[in-house]
């Protein structure tokens, strides 16, 4: 790993490599925080090890660098449907962020779908947003293919995560975030830029031995969390996030990994008011009083405390700040100069 790296330093670089290309400042700096943003959570996996995989997209025109989405459906109050014309996936998952909120704000529930983006990061860093407007959100998406079907060994689904949020007393959030496969693909890269094995439960190789070479887990097959329980949530997360907004499913959806390929992916966000319901008091109080119940709960052997939903990251960030910064591992940091060479781009850091 390197020595701590201010994130703010993090945030300028990835705007300026992502202005070079193309895209507009204001979008850079909503993609470039999207990413920092990962790492200070502790998800590497989606932070800045990304963007040498988003800069040879927009190079070869995979992705536009100008995003700008057109609407394909308005059915007024409650449900908009965009094409985001292969657009970045950070600004268009936040466009929908936006739209659903207005739209639940107005009507108590709003509903966006897109349709033709691309990879956004971490889905979270669009439900928190909405849960500290005072919203519970939902946001899913569809991926590249990673995951067989229970019971197969050739990848044709993706690991297809979705998030959870909802405001929680005192100003906290409550939030979840999870892939539907064992581990997010994005940590099997990430183990192999640290030259780190893999656990045997993460992945098969291509043909269907457990292994723990990262780079035998990414040719081949990752494995669904839960057993059957994780691939069909997966699969209906495609439906919900593909299919319904008409997007690609299956394996017609490619990745951010694969530099010429357009994406097809698509999403769908959910907001939803909780004062619509009659009740915003009392919607308050419930959550107080189920995070209590969490909370007081008698601890497991090895456990020390009970963490609610996002916590970890919060605490994760905090320490983070507290250290100085992100340590990034010596492979991320080796493409990030590469990727300052190729765009002139200084990659100076302050330490």
């Amino acid at each position: 790993m390197t020595d701590r790296i201010d994130p703010q330093d993090l945030r300028t670089f990835g705007t300026r490599v992502l202005t070079a290309l193309g895209v507009p400042e204001e979008d850079g700096v909503l993609v470039a925080d999207s990413l920092v943003q990962a790492d200070l959570w502790g998800h590497q996996s989606h932070g800045v090890l990304r963007l040498p995989w988003y800069a040879a997209r927009l190079r070869s025109g995979a992705v536009r660098a100008v995003t700008d989405p057109a609407v394909l459906s308005d059915t007024g109050p409650l449900l908009l449907l965009l094409d985001g014309r292969d657009g970045i996936g950070q600004v268009l998952a936040d466009r929908a962020r936006t739209l659903a909120t207005e739209r639940a704000r107005a009507h108590g529930v709003g509903v966006v779908g897109v349709r033709n983006s691309n990879h956004f990061g971490t889905a979270m860093y669009f439900t928190r947003r909405a849960a500290r407007d005072g919203l519970v959100a939902v946001l899913t998406t569809n991926a590249s293919p990673a995951m067989a079907p229970w019971g197969g060994r050739q990848k044709v689904l993706g690991t297809n995560p979705w998030s959870i949020a909802a405001p929680a007393p005192d100003g906290r959030v409550v939030v979840v975030d999870i892939a539907n496969t064992a581990v997010a693909r994005g940590k099997i890269y990430l183990a192999e830029n640290r030259g780190e094995e893999i656990p045997e439960n993460w992945a098969l190789t291509a043909d269907g031995a457990p292994t723990t070479d990262p780079a035998e887990g990414v040719l081949g097959v990752i494995l669904p969390m839960a057993g059957h329980k994780g691939y069909a949530i997966s699969f209906l997360m495609d439906v919900l996030s593909g299919a319904l907004t008409g997007s690609a499913v299956g394996t017609g959806v490619h990745g951010p990994y694969e530099a010429e390929a357009r994406s097809g992916c698509g999403h769908l966000f959910l907001a939803l008011d909780p004062a619509a319901f009659g009740d915003r008091a009392g919607y308050e109080e419930r959550v107080g009083r189920l995070v209590g119940e969490v909370r007081d709960v008698p601890l497991a052997q090895g456990f020390d405390e009970v963490f609610l939903p996002g916590e970890v990251e919060d605490r994760a960030e905090a320490a983070a700040l507290a250290a100085g910064g992100i340590a990034l591992a010596d492979g991320s940091l080796s493409e990030l100069r590469a990727l300052a060479d190729a765009t002139g781009v200084p990659f100076g850091m302050r330490r």
